[in-house]
C-alpha cells in the first residue's frame, strides 16, 4: 500500500518531466537522422547530419569558444564563491547579506546581458571609470572587439553565477560539525589552516555541484551571448546553442540543428558525469 501512495505523489512528476523532457529529447535524435525544414516532408539521412556538424569548421571554433567559457563560467565564480562564503561565515552570517549575494543570480540572463551591454560599450561606466583613475589607455568596446569580447562574456556569466555559488557553499559549510572548528582552533590552527583542513573538505560535494552546474551553463549558453553580440564581431562569440538557434530558425535545417543539439548533449555529459563521480 505504501509503494502505491509513493508512486501517486511521484507519477505527476514523472509525467510533466516526461512530456516536457524525454519526448523533445526522442524527438530531437529522430529529427536528426532526417533533413528537414520544419514544415515540408522529411528525407531520411541516416548520420550524415551528424558527419557534416562534426566536419563544420564553424562548429569547431564555436566548441572552443564554449570551452573557454567553462573555464571563464567554472573558474572565476567557484573560487570566488568559495571565499566569499568563508567570509560570509565569519563575518557576515545574517541573512540580509546572502540575499544580496544571490540577487544576480534572480536576474534573467537576457536582462543581465543588455544590463552588461550597457556597462561594457564605449561610453559605458567601465570606461567613464577607467577614465577617471588615469586608465584611459585600456577602454575599448570590450563586447565590440574580437580580442575582448568573448572574455567579457564570460566575466558576465561569472558574475550571474556566483550568488548561487556562493549560497551553495555557505549552505554546505552549515552542515559541517562546529566541533571540528573547535579541534581545529584547540590544535592552533589559524584561519586559512582551518579553512583547508575543514571547510574545504566538508564543502566538496557542493563544489562538485557548483562545478558541474557553471560547466552545463557555459557549453549551453545561448541567451546570454545571443542578449550581448549575437555570436560576433565575426564569430568570436559563437557557441553552439547559438549554432542550433541559426540552423533551425535562420537556415531552416532542422536535422542539422538537432544533430548539433545531441552533440552538445554528449558534450556536456562527458564533462558532467567525471565531476560528478569525482565529488561523491
Amino acid at each position: 500500500m505504501s509503494r502505491r501512495v509513493g508512486w501517486a505523489f511521484v507519477l505527476p512528476a514523472l509525467a510533466v518531466y516526461a512530456l516536457f523532457v524525454l519526448e523533445p529529447l526522442v524527438s530531437t535524435v529522430r529529427y536528426s537522422l532526417y533533413r528537414w525544414d520544419g514544415i515540408g516532408p522529411a528525407t531520411w539521412v541516416g548520420w550524415d547530419n551528424y558527419l557534416a556538424v562534426l566536419r563544420d569548421p564553424d562548429l569547431h571554433g564555436a566548441i572552443g569558444h564554449a570551452l573557454v567559457l567553462v573555464v571563464l563560467f567554472t573558474g572565476v565564480p567557484v573560487p570566488l564563491g568559495l571565499l566569499a562564503a568563508a567570509v560570509v561565515r565569519r563575518a557576515a552570517p545574517s541573512g540580509p547579506v546572502r540575499v544580496v549575494l544571490l540577487l544576480p543570480q534572480a536576474v534573467p540572463l537576457v536582462a543581465a546581458g543588455i544590463a552588461w551591454s550597457l556597462l561594457l560599450s564605449s561610453t559605458g561606466a567601465v570606461n567613464r571609470l577607467l577614465d577617471a583613475v588615469g586608465l584611459g589607455a585600456l577602454t575599448r568596446a570590450w563586447l565590440g572587439e574580437s580580442s575582448t569580447a568573448l572574455a567579457a562574456v564570460g566575466l558576465i556569466g561569472a558574475w550571474v553565477l556566483l550568488g548561487l555559488c556562493t549560497t551553495l557553499v555557505l549552505v554546505g559549510a552549515e552542515r559541517i560539525d562546529p566541533a571540528l572548528y573547535e579541534a581545529a582552533r584547540l590544535d592552533g590552527a589559524g584561519p586559512w589552516r582551518e579553512f583547508r583542513a575543514v571547510t574545504l573538505p566538508g564543502v566538496r560535494r557542493e563544489l562538485g555541484v557548483c562545478v558541474a552546474v557553471t560547466a552545463i551553463a557555459a557549453l549551453a549558453a545561448f541567451d546570454v551571448v545571443y542578449a550581448t553580440t549575437r555570436g560576433g564581431p565575426g564569430g568570436a562569440t559563437s557557441v553552439p546553442g547559438l549554432q542550433v538557434f541559426s540552423l533551425a530558425f535562420a537556415q531552416r535545417e532542422v536535422g542539422r540543428a538537432s544533430a548539433l543539439a545531441v552533440v552538445l548533449v554528449v558534450l556536456v555529459l562527458a564533462v558532467v558525469v567525471p565531476v560528478l563521480r569525482r565529488s561523491r
